[in-house]
C-alpha cells in the first residue's frame, strides 16, 4: 500500500470521527494489512474476520472507510494483493446488501482514473478497473442493477483495449457476467453496448466465445434474424464462415502453446455445430481440411485434443466415423515419431481423455467403437495404443466380453487393410511390400496375444469366469493345437485362420500361455461369485468360484482336446510313453482330489499344482519333463504306502530310516527349478514347504550340493545347459509378465517408434558389419605364432620376401606378374578368414561359458528358495544345525571373489538367510539329544577357523555361527526358573542355567579366542562380538572376566588394552554378571580391576598419542565405573594406589580446557573430593607478527604507485605581498598566522579573475598561495576524501 493512500486515509477520517479513533484501533486496521499478505489462509482469514467485525460493531465510518480501504487495494503494487482486496470487496458487498454498487463502482472509477492517472501507476490502476469489476461481479448482486451490469461492462470495454498488460481477461470477466445475467437484463441493457464485439466475433477467439456464450445463454434474444443483422448470416458455421472460423482456430492453438490445453473455443464452437447439424461440415472443413493442413505443431495438437475432448459428445455413427478418419491417422504418426528423445509426446493427455469417457459412459456399445478403433489405428500391423492399456478397466461387463471376441476374430482373420493402418514415409520408400505385409500380420497377432493376457492379468477388469476361462483356452489351442474338423463340443476349432500360424507366432503364444498361468495363478475370486463376498478375511487365489484351480480346469481341457483327435490336431503329438505318462497324471491328481474330499490339506493341494503344471509342461518339452513326471508319481506312490504302513503300524521302529520319497522328491523339484519359469518356482515352494517336515538330512544334502562352491566346476543334474540358442530363449522369455513390457518397448518403442530411423539403419548395415569385423581383428590380441609361420611360408612361396625387403625401389610391384599377385592375395585371404573364425570360435565359447555360468548362478538363487523355506518352517529342527557350515562357506566363497552383480545378489541372499533366519531366529532347536560332542567339536572348529581368517567381515559370521553353536547347546530354560527370577530380585537359576553347555571347555575355547585378540597385532575378531558374547551368555562371560582383566595391562598395543577396558566396563555393567558375582567374587573383582588399571595408568607417560589418549578414555571411563561402584556399596576395595596415580596424570598429559579425556579425568577425580579447578579467562595480548608487518595489505596501493608529497616552495617578500593582495582583490579571507584558505563547506558560484596584467603576471611567475594551502591540507586527508584506483 502507498504511502499516499495511507496519508489520505487519515485525512478524510478526521471530519467523520474524533481525530485519533482509528490510530488506537489497531485491530481493525491489522485487518488489511493481512489482507495484504500474500498467503491465502492469512488472507482467508482476515476477510472473514473483517465482516464479523464490521458486522459487530455497526458504525458507519468505519465501513465507509473499509470500503475506501479496500478500492485503494485494488491497484496495489504487489501483485499477490490485488486478488485478496478483490475478494474482500466482494465478499463486503455481498454482505452489507444495503451498499449501493453504483457508489462502489463509481468509486472504482474515480480512485483509478487512467486519464488522470500518473504514467508509472497506469498499469497498477488498469489492474484496479479489473479487479474491481470482478468484485462487484463476486457480489453475485449484480443482476439486480441492470445499470451497474452496463458500467461494468463498458468499463470492461475500455479495458479490453489494453491487451500488453491484460490480454484476455477483460472479455473473459464479460463471459462471466453473461452467465450471470437473466436474459431481459441481456436484451434491454447489454444487447447494444456488446453489439460491436458481436459483430467483430470472427477476429479474435475471446470475441468469437463471447458470442458463443451469448448464444448459450440467450437463445430468445440472438435468433437466427438476430445473428443474420449482426453478421451477415443465420448460422455461425457455415460454408462461408469456414475461412474466418480457421483464422480463430490458428490463433487459438498458437496462444494455448505453453500451456497445453484445448481452448475453451474450440469446444464451444464444436458442440454449436453439435446442435446446428453442421457437425461433418466444421469437422471436415475446418479440422480435416484445414487444420490438419498445417505443419505439424499446435494446429496438429489442438486437432488431437479436440478429438479427444470430443469422444463424450458424440453419437455412435459419429464415433466411428471420426475415430476412422485423417485426425486419428495423424495422431497414429504423431505417437510414433514422438518415441524419440526430446519430443513432445500428447499420448499421455490422450489416455486420459479416453480414460475418462469410458468411465462415464455406461453405454457399451460405444464402448466398444472407442476400444476397437484404438487398437485397429496400427503401423505395420503393430497398434500404436500399448498392449498394457489400462484404460480397459473402466469397460462395462458387456462391452469386454465384446472387445475380446474382436480380438479374437483380428487374430483368426487379420484383415490389415480394414484397419487403419499408415506407414511413415520412408517405410513407404521400402520396395518389400510382401514381406512388410507377412510381418505386420505376425506383429498384430502378436499384440493381440499380449492384450488378451493383460487383460486377463488386470485384476481391475470386470470379466467373469467364463471369460477368462474362454481366454486361457484360445491362447492354449492356438499354441499347442490346430483345428482339423470343426466340432461344436470344441468351440475353437470352429474359427478359420485365413493365416496360418508360423513356427514364431507359436513361440509368442506358448510363452504367452505359460505367462496366462502364472497369472491365473493369482486371479482373485470374481467380483460376481456368491463365494467372493464370503471370503473377507483370507482372499483365496488361483480358484474358481466353487474352489477348483484354474489349471485343473485347463488340463481338464487339454485332456478333452487329446481325446477328440479327430477334430483336434496336435502340433507335437505325444508319444506312447508321454501319453502314458499324461494318463498316470490324471489318475494321481483324481487319488488327491478323492483324498482332499475327505480331508482337505495344504500337502494335497501343493502336489496337485505341482502335477498338473509338470503335466502342461509335457506339451512345452514332453521329452525334458517325462522323467520328472515318471519320478514325480513313484515319489506319489512311495509317499502314500509309507502313510498306509504307518496307520497300520502305529509302533513303528525309530530306528528305520525315512522314505525315499522325500529325496525323490527334492530331485524333481531342484529338476523343475532348472526350468526357466516363475510359474514353477512358485509352485516348487509351495510344494518344498508341504513336505518340509519329511525332508531328510540326505535330502537336505542334496539341496546343499547344488549350492556348494567347490562344485561348480562339476556337472550337476538338476542343471544341464545343451543347447546356447535355445538356453537363451528361455532366458528372455523367463519372466512372462515382464515379456509384455520388454514387447511393448522392444516393438513400441524400437520397431514403432523409430520407424523414421528403420531405412536408415538398414542402410547403415553393411558399414557397421564392416566396422564390427575390423573391431574383431582389433580384439584378437596378439598374433599367435602358428599364424605368422603360415603367412611366412605364404609369401615365400611366391618369392615376395625379397621384393618386401627392398626399399626405395620402385621396381617391386614389376617383379612380380598380375597371377602371382592374384595367387597371393588369394592365400593371404584364406589365412585371415580362417584366424578370424578361430578368433571368432573362441570369442563364442567365450560368450557361451558366460551364460552357462549366469544360468548356474540363476539356479542357485532359485535353490536358495528351499533353503529358506526348510529354515523358515523347520528352524526347530536338528537338521538345521547342518546347513551352518555350508552357507559359511558360501559366504566365505563369495567375499573373497571379485563377483559380478548376479553373484553379489546370490551372495547377499545367502547372508540374509544366515543371520536373519537362522542365527537371529526365535525359534531354534532345544533338543540336542546324542549330538553334544559333535555339536562341541563344531563350534570349537568354527572359533579356530575365525582366528586364521583375513576379513573382519567373514569372521564375524563366523563368530554369529559360534553363538548360535553356544545358544543351541543351552537350551531354553524352565519357565519356572524365570518366574522365579523375576519374582525375586536375587539371581534365578535361570542364569546359571547352561543346559547341555560344557562350560569350562566352551570357556576355554572362547578365552583362546580372547586372548588371540588381545595378543595379535592383527585380528580379524572385534571387541564387539565379545561385546556380544558377554551380553547374551552371562555365565560365559563370568568365567571370561579374569582373562579380560588381565589384558588391561598385557594387551599387546594400547589399542588392545583399550578394547580390555571396553569389555571390562560392558561386563560389569551388565545386571545379570551383579548377581552372578554379588557378594565376596564382586569386591574381589573390583580389587583386581583396581590393581589393573593403577599398573595400566603407571605406564602412562608423557606424549600426545592419539592412540594412547583413546585408551586412557577408556581406562578412565572404567575407573569411573569402579570407583563410583565402589563409594556407593561401600566395598572394601584399596583405591588409594588409584587415586595417587590418577592425581600424578596431569603431570603425564596436556589437558585442554575441555574435551572427552579431560571430562572424563574430572568426573572419576570428583569421587576422591577434587573439584575441577576454574581458570580465569583472560585475553591474550596481540603481538605483531613480523611476518604480518611485512605482508603487503589488501586493498592498498604499494609504495611506488602512490603520488609523492610535494615540498612547499618558500616564497619571496614581494611574490608572497603580490599573492596576498590578489587574494584580498577576490574577497577571500587569509588564516591567521600562516595565509592559508580556511576549508569553505558551502559551494559558491566562482568568480571572474580580474584582469590585472600584474597580477597575472605575479600568478604566473609562481603559483597562487591559496592552491599552495590547498594542496597541502588536503595531503592529509587524501585518503579519505578521494580513494585510489586499487590494483588487483
Amino acid at each position: 500500500m502507498s504511502v499516499e493512500m495511507v496519508e489520505l486515509s487519515v485525512k478524510t477520517a478526521e471530519p467523520v470521527r474524533p481525530a485519533g479513533v482509528l490510530q488506537q484501533n489497531r485491530v481493525f486496521l491489522d485487518f488489511f494489512w493481512d489482507i495484504a499478505k500474500p498467503e491465502q489462509e492469512v488472507r482467508l482469514k482476515a476477510v472473514e474476520d473483517l465482516i464479523q467485525y464490521l458486522k459487530k460493531s455497526d458504525q458507519a465510518d468505519e465501513l465507509d472507510y473499509t470500503f475506501k480501504r479496500l478500492v485503494d487495494g485494488l491497484a496495489h503494487t504487489r501483485e499477490a494483493a490485488r486478488p485478496g482486496f478483490s475478494l474482500a470487496l466482494g465478499q463486503v458487498l455481498s454482505a452489507f446488501e444495503d451498499v449501493p454498487l453504483q457508489t462502489v463502482l463509481d468509486r472504482i472509477k474515480e480512485k483509478h482514473n487512467l486519464q488522470t492517472v500518473k504514467k508509472k501507476l497506469f498499469r497498477n490502476a488498469m489492474f484496479g478497473n479489473l479487479f474491481g469489476v470482478l468484485a462487484i461481479h463476486q457480489s453475485s448482486r449484480l443482476p439486480k442493477e441492470p445499470q451497474v451490469v452496463l458500467g461494468c461492462v463498458k468499463l470492461l470495454q475500455s479495458l479490453s483495449q489494453r491487451k500488453q498488460h491484460l490480454k484476455e481477461l477483460p472479455t473473459k470477466t464479460m463471459m462471466d457476467i453473461l452467465n450471470e445475467i437473466p436474459e431481459d437484463v441481456f436484451e434491454e441493457v447489454l444487447l447494444s453496448a456488446l453489439q460491436t464485439e458481436l459483430e467483430a466475433a470472427f477476429s479474435t477467439p475471446e470475441q468469437l466465445q463471447l458470442l458463443l456464450v451469448a448464444l448459450r445463454r440467450f437463445p430468445q434474444t440472438l435468433k437466427p434474424k438476430k445473428l443474420k443483422k449482426l453478421l451477415g448470416c443465420s448460422t455461425i458455421i457455415n460454408a462461408d464462415n469456414i475461412p474466418k472460423l480457421l483464422d480463430v482456430l490458428k490463433m487459438a492453438a498458437r496462444s494455448v502453446k505453453k500451456e497445453c490445453v484445448l481452448p475453451s473455443v474450440v469446444l464451444d464452437l464444436l458442440k454449436l455445430s453439435l446442435k446446428e447439424d453442421s457437425f461433418q461440415l466444421f469437422w471436415d472443413n475446418a479440422i480435416i481440411n484445414g487444420m490438419l493442413k498445417e505443419a505439424a505443431g499446435p494446429a496438429h495438437y489442438l486437432s488431437f485434443r479436440l478429438l479427444g475432448s470430443a469422444l463424450p459428445l458424440l453419437s455412435a455413427e459419429q464415433l466411428q466415423e471420426v475415430l476412422s478418419g485423417e485426425v486419428m491417422v495423424q495422431y497414429g504418426e504423431h505417437v510414433v515419431a514422438a518415441q524419440k528423445p526430446d519430443r513432445f509426446k500428447l499420448a499421455p493427455e490422450m489416455d486420459v481423455f479416453v480414460s475418462d469417457f469410458l468411465q462415464e459412459c455406461q453405454d457399451a456399445d460405444k464402448q466398444l467403437i472407442v476400444m476397437v478403433r484404438f487398437s485397429a489405428l496400427t503401423n505395420k500391423g503393430y497398434p500404436v495404443v500399448p498392449s498394457v492399456w489400462r484404460v480397459v478397466q473402466h469397460l462395462q461387463p458387456a462391452a469386454v466380453e465384446q472387445y475380446v471376441a474382436w480380438l479374437k476374430k483380428t487374430f483368426l482373420q487379420p484383415q490389415i487393410d480394414k484397419l487403419l493402418d499408415f506407414s511413415t514415409r520412408k517405410q513407404k520408400d521400402n520396395p518389400a511390400a510382401k514381406e512388410q505385409k507377412d510381418d505386420s500380420v505376425f506383429r498384430l497377432r502378436k499384440w493381440i496375444i499380449s492384450r488378451l493376457c493383460a487383460i486377463i492379468d488386470n485384476h481391475l477388469v470386470k470379466k467373469s469366469e467364463d471369460l477368462i476361462m474362454d481366454v486361457a483356452r484360445f491362447v492354449f489351442f492356438h499354441a499347442f493345437f490346430g483345428t482339423k474338423k470343426a466340432s461344436a463340443d470344441i468351440p475353437e476349432t470352429k474359427g478359420k485362420l485365413s493365416v496360418p500360424l508360423d513356427d514364431k507366432i507359436r513361440a509368442v503364444l506358448v510363452n504367452s500361455f505359460f505367462g496366462l498361468l502364472l497369472s491365473m495363478h493369482h486371479l482373485p475370486l470374481a467380483e460376481d461369485s456368491p463365494e467372493g463376498v464370503a471370503v473377507s478375511q483370507k482372499r483365496a487365489l488361483g480358484v474358481t468360484a466353487d474352489g477348483t484351480m484354474w489349471i485343473y480346469h485347463l488340463v481338464q481341457y487339454a485332456q478333452s482336446l487329446l481325446s477328440q483327435p479327430k477334430h483336434a490336431q496336435s502340433s507335437q503329438p505325444f508319444s506312447p510313453e508321454q501319453s502314458q505318462a499324461w494318463d498316470s497324471m490324471l489318475e494321481s491328481v483324481a487319488n488327491l482330489k478323492k483324498k482332499a474330499k475327505k480331508g482337505p490339506s495344504a500337502e494335497s493341494s501343493a502336489f496337485q499344482q505341482l502335477f498338473l503344471l509338470v503335466g502342461m509342461h509335457l506339451f512345452k518339452a514332453p521329452e525334458e519333463l517325462l522323467v520328472i513326471m515318471k519320478d514325480l508319481q513313484s515319489c506319489m506312490d512311495k509317499a502314500q504306502e509309507k502313510k498306509a504302513k504307518k496307520k497300520k503300524k502305529k509302533e513303528a521302529v525309530e530306528e528305520e530310516e525315512e522314505p525315499e520319497w522325500v529325496e525323490v522328491m527334492v530331485d524333481i523339484l531342484l529338476s523343475l527349478l532348472s526350468q526357466p519359469s516363475r510359474h514353477i518356482r512358485q509352485v516348487c515352494r509351495t510344494v518344498f514347504s508341504s513336505i518340509c517336515p519329511n525332508v531328510t538330512a540326505a535330502a537336505l544334502t542334496a539341496i546343499l550340493d547344488v549350492l556348494d562352491p567347490e562344485r561348480d566346476d562339476e556337472d550337476d543334474a538338476a542343471v544341464v545347459v545343451t543347447d546356447d540358442n535355445k538356453t537363451q530363449k528361455k532366458n528372455t522369455n523367463e519372466e512372462d509378465d515382464e515379456e509384455d513390457e520388454d514387447m511393448e518397448k522392444s516393438d513400441g518403442s524400437d520397431d514403432d517408434s523409430d520407424e523414421d530411423e528403420d531405412d536408415e539403419a538398414m542402410e547403415e548395415d553393411d558399414a557397421e558389419d564392416d566396422e564390427d569385423e575390423e573391431d574383431d581383428e582389433e580384439e584378437v590380441g596378439p598374433v599367435d605364432q602358428n599364424f605368422r609361420i603360415k603367412m611366412m611360408k605364404i609369401l615365400q612361396n611366391q618369392n615376395a620376401m625379397t621384393t618386401a625387403g627392398t626399399e626405395g625401389d620402385g621396381s617391386s610391384d614389376e617383379e612380380m606378374d598380375d597371377d602371382a599377385m592374384l595367387q597371393l592375395d588369394k592365400g593371404l585371404a584364406e589365412l585371415f578368414s580362417e584366424q578370424k573364425k578361430k578368433a571368432q570360435a573362441k570369442k563364442d565359447e567365450k560368450t557361451k561359458m558366460q551364460k552357462e555360468k549366469a544360468l548356474v548362478r540363476d539356479f542357485k538363487i532359485k535353490v536358495l528358495d528351499l533353503l529358506e523355506v526348510f529354515v523358515a518352517r523347520q528352524a526347530g529342527s536338528p537338521l538345521v544345525l547342518g546347513l551352518v557350515e555350508p552357507l559359511l562357506t558360501i559366504i566365505d566363497r563369495g567375499m573373497s571373489s571379485d563377483s559380478d552383480q548376479q553373484e553379489q545378489d546370490f551372495l547377499r541372499r545367502a547372508a540374509d538367510i544366515f543371520r536373519n533366519q537362522l542365527c537371529r531366529s526365535k525359534v531354534y532347536c532345544k533338543t540336542v539329544g546324542d549330538r553334544e560332542g559333535e555339536l562341541h567339536d563344531l563350534l570349537e572348529k568354527l572359533m579356530t577357523k575365525s582366528q586364521k581368517l583375513s576379513d573382519s567381515s567373514v569372521c564375524l559370521y563366523y563368530f554369529s555361527a559360534s553363538l548360535y553353536v553356544v545358544k543351541v547347546l543351552r537350551g531354553a530354560p524352565a519357565a519356572e526358573a524365570k518366574e522365579d527370577a523375576t519374582a525375586d530380585g536375587a539371581p534365578g537359576s535361570d542364569l546359571k542355567f547352561m543346559g547341555s553347555l560344557d562350560v569350562d571347555r566352551v570357556s576355554k575355547i572362547f578365552i583362546e579366542a580372547l586372548n588371540s585378540f588381545m595378543g595379535r597385532r592383527k585380528s580379524p575378531l572385534s571387541a564387539q562380538m565379545f561385546t556380544d558374547l558377554f551380553t547374551r551368555f552371562p555365565g560365559l562371560c563370568v568365567k571370561m572376566l579374569d582373562a579380560a582383566v588381565q589384558h588391561i595391562n598385557s594387551g599387546v598395543r594400547v589399542h588392545q588394552q583399550g578394547q580390555a577396558c571396553v569389555l571390562v566396563l560392558r561386563a560389569m555393567q551388565s545386571r545379570e554378571v551383579q548377581q552372578l558375582l554379588s557378594g565376596a567374587a564382586w569386591t574381589e573383582l573390583c580389587g583386581q580391576v583396581a590393581g589393573q588399571l593403577t599398573a595400566s595408568l603407571e605406564k602412562v607417560g608423557e606424549t600426545e598419542s592419539k592412540v594412547v589418549k583413546e585408551k586412557v578414555v577408556k581406562t578412565l571411563e572404567l575407573c569411573q565405573f569402579l570407583v563410583k561402584n565402589v563409594k556407593q556399596q561401600k566395598l572394601s576395595v584399596d583405591l588409594e594406589p588409584l587415586q595417587t596415580v590418577l592425581q600424578s596424570l596431569t603431570s603425564a598429559i596436556a589437558f585442554k580446557k575441555t574435551g572427552k579425556l579431560e571430562d572424563t579425568y574430572w568426573a572419576v577425580v570428583k569421587h576422591f573430593g577434587v573439584i575441577k579447578p576454574k581458570v580465569e579467562k583472560i585475553k591474550p595480548e596481540k603481538k605483531a607478527d613480523p611476518k604480518e608487518l611485512l605482508k603487503k595489505k589488501k586493498g592498498f596501493l604499494p609504495e611506488s604507485k602512490k603520488r609523492r608529497k610535494r615540498d612547499i616552495p618558500i616564497l619571496e617578500p614581494a611574490a608572497a605581498a603580490a599573492a596576498a593582495e590578489q587574494a584580498t582583490l577576490r574577497g577571500g579571507k587569509p588564516a591567521a598566522g600562516t595565509g592559508h584558505w580556511k576549508k569553505k563547506h558551502d559551494k559558491k558560484p566562482k568568480q571572474k579573475r580580474p584582469a590585472d596584467g600584474a597580477a597575472a603576471a605575479a600568478a604566473a611567475a609562481s603559483p597562487s598561495p591559496a592552491k599552495k594551502s590547498k594542496t597541502t591540507t588536503s595531503e592529509s586527508s587524501s585518503a579519505t576524501k578521494k580513494k585510489p584506483k586499487q590494483k588487483k
